[in-house]
């Protein structure tokens, strides 16, 4: 049998499926390669890979598209590692730089920036190095593993889910088990149930990641992380698809 190419993000937010994919017999059945978001992205966009965690704002590049799996990664409120950090106001920004490694959160802050906030501050892709700035009035995007222990390094942090959910009282999507082809439907059973066992094994897989002194793991991915792909999700994952068609 020809195997499922899978890409998944590499970021912590991913280690319980990734441990429930490595420890169950779905293993034989895949290929797997770790990326960041955008890459993870832009492999299905190529038809390098048939199934990525991929940011939901990039099924707007994907001719086909369905959603796989009962799980994403989501958040109910504040989630801990999709930030805007920020010198001053986010009233008073001037220029927004963007996070190289991201589709979503970028497009996410746009949306936020232009409706809720009602700023239009410029912005800017590929700054030299974004997450620097001696100008107070520059902020920027930052997600993932790359934020954890920054919160006190600003005066102003702005968690973007939970700005998402003031704007709209919805939880919020990040990423998305997508397809840009039929998959077998047993394939599908077996993919979700060996996610659903690593969410069940995440007591177990914080014994094996490397404690922080800055950041508190257990908090992460037990409370802030929320993988059911609920209908409210699903309601907000729309949403904000027609949000950035709207930008």
């Amino acid at each position: 049998m020809k195997k499922i190419r899978i890409s998944a993000v590499s970021y912590t937010n991913t280690k319980p499926f990734l441990y429930g994919l490595q420890h169950s017999a779905i293993i034989d059945q895949i290929d797997l390669s770790l990326d960041i978001p955008s890459d993870c992205a832009q492999k299905l966009i190529d038809d390098k890979v048939d199934i990525g965690l991929i940011p939901v704002a990039a099924t707007l590049n994907l001719p086909q598209w369905e959603i796989v799996s009962a799980y994403c990664i989501g958040a109910v409120g504040a989630v801990n590692s999709v930030f805007i950090f920020s010198n001053c106001d986010i009233k008073d920004v001037k220029c927004v730089q963007l996070d190289p490694q991201s589709r979503t959160s970028n497009n996410l802050a746009k949306v936020l920036l232009k409706n809720f906030w009602k700023i239009q501050p410029e912005l800017i892709i590929g700054a030299a190095d974004y997450s620097q700035s001696a100008d107070n009035q520059i902020a920027f995007v930052q997600i993932g593993d790359r934020t954890f222990g920054k919160t006190n390094q600003y005066p102003f942090v702005y968690d973007l889910a939970e700005e998402w959910q003031k704007f709209t009282g919805l939880p919020f999507v990040f990423a998305a088990w997508i397809a840009n082809k039929p998959i077998p439907a047993g394939f599908i059973q077996e993919f979700d149930k060996a996610l659903k066992f690593g969410l069940g094994h995440r007591k177990e897989l914080l014994k094996e990641l490397p404690q922080r002194t800055d950041f508190d793991l257990e908090d992460y991915l037990m409370h802030r992380l929320d993988f059911d792909l609920t209908e409210d999700k699903k309601k907000a994952l729309y949403l904000f698809l027609d949000y950035i068609k709207a930008l």
